[in-house]
């Protein structure tokens, strides 16, 4: 009698433990592997080796005793012990499947630990979430949001250029956060071209050229700003071709940062410009009017600052550049005003950024002056950016830079990067040149589309200057 009443209350313990974890879960840990014994206000149960009775402990010992508790009471011990005849081969399969079980739940800890360990990786400075999107940007913003949201990127790469200080960093750090918050176990990595460059380098000297690229290769999501900084540098060049197609081919994702367009990059590969464009290539100009006033509100906000709106409003309207002025203006402006203990008024901020404004508000913009120049003489920004030097590019370009010098606030080594990645020296020897034609007033030839032109020095920069102010 006794004996039927401890197959009962085991029958109910098992029926119980079912309910609780689950048919499946029980069937695989339970049914056929394990047995409960009854003694003395103890629940053994017998388990054909430690492996399993350490797992069944550490997973299932609280819903055991639920288990047992709800059918027999509560003070029910539970106990695990090795019974032999429970490895036969009969149990052959049920065992396998707990194997892969368990393998599956430790894949698991270690894509969790994997993941926290990405996830932990230090997040960059700038976020989506602070990024102002006016007309000027919107496009971009759009797509650095598609491709966080999506898994799959519609477009490869994310080509993002524009002048200085206009948001490009601060989106392609966005995206890296965004992604790395949304989807933590991605691998993704943010970096600079000469960073790349660099790392390259050392790789081949030390010999160690293999696993920078797996480390690089098999990254998830590869951000590189400034990448225009890999012209002239053709080994380089070659190298993230090679790294840029097998993370492709993987079908994860690339975000590139430039200051011009793949095409008007000078000295930069056939191969690695038609891959460029193949993408998404989208640019940023500098924000409108509505848009710097919303970047300026931000700004006080993050630095919980009142700034009164009609300083908010002049800040604006007067420099029309890039975002770093901005910032730059609203810093100048609240530090004076605590500095002098003074209640911050628009004739505060008028007399503090007088000088400012004259120093920082280019009277044109190197853009302006390349299309000038370019138009000019039938040729494309993308002529002037390259690296070819026959008489009328090479002229082009001298004029450019000469002219970049003198009308905008840029310093040579600036201009050199922006007009292909040409270094100080070569903008300073262009200066020189273009200062002696003007000095004799000399004659100027080249190759318009129309034939062979002929002009004087004086009256081509003329002609230049009255264009770019028309813009």
């Amino acid at each position: 009698m006794q004996s039927i009443v401890t197959e009962d209350a085991i029958f109910a313990i098992n029926n119980m433990l079912a309910q609780i974890i689950g048919p499946q879960k029980h069937r695989i840990w339970f049914k056929n592997s394990t047995k409960f014994v009854l003694t003395d206000g103890y629940l053994k149960v017998a388990v054909p080796n430690l492996f399993i009775a350490g797992w069944l402990e550490s997973h299932f010992i609280n819903e055991i005793t639920q288990s047992a508790e709800k059918v027999l009471g509560s003070g029910v011990r539970v106990t695990f012990g090795i019974d032999p005849e429970l490895s036969g081969s009969q149990r052959k399969t049920q065992l396998d499947n707990q194997a892969q079980l368990v393998a599956k739940a430790q894949d698991k800890k270690r894509f969790t630990r994997s993941a926290k360990k990405r996830s932990a990786k230090k997040l960059l400075k700038l976020n989506l979430d602070t990024f102002i999107v006016g007309p000027s940007n919107e496009l971009a913003y759009n797509a650095a949001k598609a491709l966080v949201n999506d898994q799959k990127s519609p477009f490869n790469p994310l080509f993002i250029h524009g002048g200085y200080g206009v948001g490009k960093t601060h989106l392609a750090q966005g995206i890296c956060n965004a992604v790395a918050q949304n989807r933590p176990e991605t691998d993704w990595l943010y970096l600079s071209a000469e960073d790349f460059a660099n790392q390259f380098v050392l790789a081949l000297k030390t010999k160690k050229l293999e696993a920078f690229r797996r480390r690089l290769r098999r990254t998830e999501l590869l951000a590189i700003d400034d990448i225009h900084f890999l012209a002239s540098k053709p080994s380089t060049q070659e190298e993230f071709l090679h790294t840029f197609n097998a993370i492709d081919m993987a079908g994860k994702q690339v975000v590139l940062i430039s200051d011009a367009h793949p095409k008007m990059i000078g000295q930069l590969s056939e191969k690695l410009v038609n891959r460029f464009v193949s993408g998404m290539v989208v640019k940023i100009d500098s924000p409108d009017l509505e848009t710097r006033k919303d970047i300026c509100r931000q700004y006080a906000q993050n630095m919980k600052k009142h700034i009164p709106e009609s300083v908010i409003k002049y800040i604006a309207e007067h420099i029309r550049s890039n975002v770093r002025e901005l910032e730059g203006a609203l810093i100048k402006v609240i530090a004076y005003a605590a500095l002098q203990s003074k209640r911050l008024d628009l004739h505060m901020a008028k007399e503090i950024l007088s000088e400012h404004l004259a120093r920082t508000d280019p009277i044109v913009h190197i853009s302006d002056i390349e299309s000038a120049v370019a138009t000019f003489f039938g040729l494309t920004p993308a002529d002037i950016h390259s690296s070819k030097k026959d008489r009328t590019i090479s002229l082009a370009r001298h004029l450019s830079m000469y002219l970049a010098r003198k009308c905008t606030n840029m310093s040579s080594p600036e201009i050199g990067r922006f007009m292909g990645g040409k270094n100080h020296a070569t903008v300073l020897l262009a200066c020189k040149k273009v200062d002696d034609l003007l000095s004799r007033n000399a004659e100027i030839r080249w190759i318009g589309p129309n034939g062979n032109k002929i002009s004087k020095a004086r009256t081509v920069i003329g002609k230049l200057q009255d264009s770019i102010s028309s813009k």
